[in-house]
């Protein structure tokens, strides 16, 4: 049965003639996930890059016992006598505009957790049960191999972790941090004419994990809510534009009811409209807005941010119910 599945592949845009990106469609995800099992793969068409034939398996449930909870993908050259052809490659959902959404994202030939299958299926990227997902392959010549891919990344990280190279620290509830000024100048806006440099109102790990992207353009491997929200705060007061993304766009792809206040507050402070948006509509329906009044965050999101208040009872009143609603927000004032 498993062999029978087939994806589309679709030519989506070609920027060289080695360089090529395919929209692979999976249509009726339901259907396929219903029908498969954990090791069981679905294959793309075969497309072509750089005089070669590819293909993608999709693994609905995993390509291994341990990797059941996600989806895993793979590329496979197909062209044959072709065991030195070298490729880079990345795998990107699509979201509704047809972009990469960062937080589900991977570089790898194969890999077998590129998404937690729950995450996906509670985020707005699975729509009319299609997942689309976007792979980029980029075939190497022989004489591109000479030069070595960049690796400043973890020659900045190992600095960072070698305390004898810095020449600033800072203090952050308790901890202290040493740093490299030159890294820090196009992000951080402390003066730096004392140090070390106590920073009062963020907690250390939320430091640890910002001063760990500044050096390497990465984060934690385990990216949770809570810790995103304090990311985006973080990175939002250095105005470190990707980290803000990618951490907005984490916590749009969790709202639930317990956190949705809370994200709703963040929105309103900071200026965080895509969030802000993305909670407004899951409020939209009633039973979520129900369990949001009954959650932890609605006492502190009443007092912070009324005004917030009176966008969802704008959004959620019938058009019919105008005056009715003119009314309410007039008593508000």
């Amino acid at each position: 049965m498993a062999e029978q599945c087939k994806i589309s592949a679709a030519m989506h845009a070609i920027s060289l003639s080695e360089e090529r990106s395919y929209v692979l469609k999976v249509d009726g995800y339901s259907r396929v996930k219903a029908l498969l099992k954990n090791g069981q793969r679905v294959i793309s068409t075969p497309f072509s890059v750089g005089g070669h034939d590819w293909i993608v398996r999709y693994y609905p449930h995993g390509s291994h016992e341990d990797s059941e909870d996600f989806i895993s993908l793979y590329l496979e050259l197909k062209s044959a006598d072709a065991e030195d052809v070298k490729a880079k490659f990345t795998f990107s959902v699509l979201d509704e505009n047809g972009e990469p959404v960062p937080s589900y994202s991977c570089d790898n030939w194969g890999y077998h957790n590129v998404i937690k299958k729950a995450d996906l299926e509670a985020s707005a990227h699975i729509r009319d049960d299609c997942l689309t997902i976007r792979c980029d392959v980029t075939v190497i010549h022989s004489e591109e191999t000479r030069v070595p891919p960049s690796d400043l990344h973890h020659h900045l990280g190992d600095l960072l972790m070698n305390k004898d190279a810095a020449d600033l620290t800072f203090q952050v509830g308790g901890q202290t941090f040493s740093a490299l000024t030159a890294e820090l100048l196009g992000a951080m806006k402390e003066s730096f004419a004392a140090s070390p440099i106590e920073i009062c109102d963020m907690e250390a790990d939320v430091f640890k994990s910002l001063l760990h992207f500044i050096y390497t353009d990465s984060i934690p491997s385990v990216l949770d809510v809570v810790m995103a929200g304090h990311l985006l705060v973080a990175a939002d007061r250095y105005n470190i534009v990707r980290l803000k993304l990618i951490c907005e766009e984490k916590l749009c792809n969790h709202i639930d009811s317990s956190m949705v206040a809370t994200s709703l507050v963040l929105s309103e402070q900071h200026g965080f409209h895509r969030l802000k948006e993305a909670c407004l509509q899951f409020l939209a329906s009633p039973s979520n807005l129900e369990a949001m009044v009954a959650s932890d965050g609605y006492e502190h999101l009443k007092s912070s941010c009324p005004s917030v208040l009176k966008e969802v009872i704008s959004r959620i009143l019938p058009a019919e119910l105008k005056v009715a609603k003119d009314i309410i927000m007039a008593m508000w004032k």
